[in-house]
């Protein structure tokens, strides 16, 4: 059973396009850690203020693995270099149950 990993971060709505290009151009490795399977970055349509960042992992040591690694350190370097662009957030875990594609 996969695990869902939301990071939900509280962004200011005159900051969402610069939060759109820099989570552009990050570093990307999340895409090559172990357990990796997806991710989806989701900006409020509405009058909402937190951009959703979610990865689905083979597990949850995957996930642990990955946020202590080098490569999660040097993904959010723009963080700590350029300062936040949210104003907080919060991890939401949750394990998949059913998923369902087109075929």
């Amino acid at each position: 059973m996969s695990v869902v990993k939301i990071n939900a971060i509280t962004v200011p709505r005159e900051r969402f396009e610069e939060f759109a290009e820099r989570f552009a151009s990050r570093a990307g490795k999340v895409e090559e850690a172990e357990g990796f399977e997806a991710l989806e970055l989701l900006r409020p349509n509405d009058e909402r203020d937190r951009c959703l960042v979610i990865t689905r992992w083979h597990s949850e040591e995957d996930f642990q693995a990955w946020v202590t690694s080098a490569d999660f350190a040097a993904g959010h370097a723009q963080h700590r270099e350029r300062g936040p662009v949210g104003t907080d957030s919060e991890i939401w875990s949750f394990d998949l149950l059913e998923a369902k594609d087109p075929a």
